[in-house]
């Protein structure tokens, strides 16, 4: 009799640790899930933002001859977000849809500083396009 008296607390040891294992790794697994979610929120918001800047840009550009200084703001604007991305995400889709937009973008400020005032901006709104899409959820 006294030894089944002396395996219950073991029991009940055994249940305790186990339940705390359990609860320690639904906290870390919620954690990476969070980090993950989070990760991806910041990506959707910095491509949102990317979209916006490109947009701009499309705008500074049919405006150049009025204010040249807006395209190299445009520019600016959506390397910067760039940075922002490329700063967060361990994702290699995503790392290259960033470095696809990032030589699309450096072409067209060559383009510029060479004084084409109408660049091709197509493989800027494609590769914005796809960090949209690598981006999304």
């Amino acid at each position: 009799m006294s030894t089944a008296v002396n395996r219950r607390p073991h029991r009940r040891r055994s249940t305790i640790v186990a339940a705390t294992a359990a609860a320690a790794l639904t906290l870390l697994l919620t954690a990476t899930g969070c980090d993950a979610v989070g990760k991806a929120l910041d990506c959707v918001q910095t491509a949102d933002s990317i979209a916006d800047s490109v947009t701009d840009l499309q705008q500074a550009v049919r405006n150049a001859a009025n204010d040249p200084t807006q395209t190299q703001e445009s520019l600016t604007s959506i390397e910067n977000d760039l940075d922002k991305i490329g700063d967060k995400s361990d994702n290699a889709d995503v790392n290259k849809a960033v470095d696809d937009l990032r030589a699309a973008v450096t072409n067209v400020r060559t383009a510029v500083k060479n004084g084409d005032q109408t660049p091709d901006l197509s493989p800027v709104t494609d590769a914005a396009g796809e960090l949209t899409k690598v981006c999304t959820p």
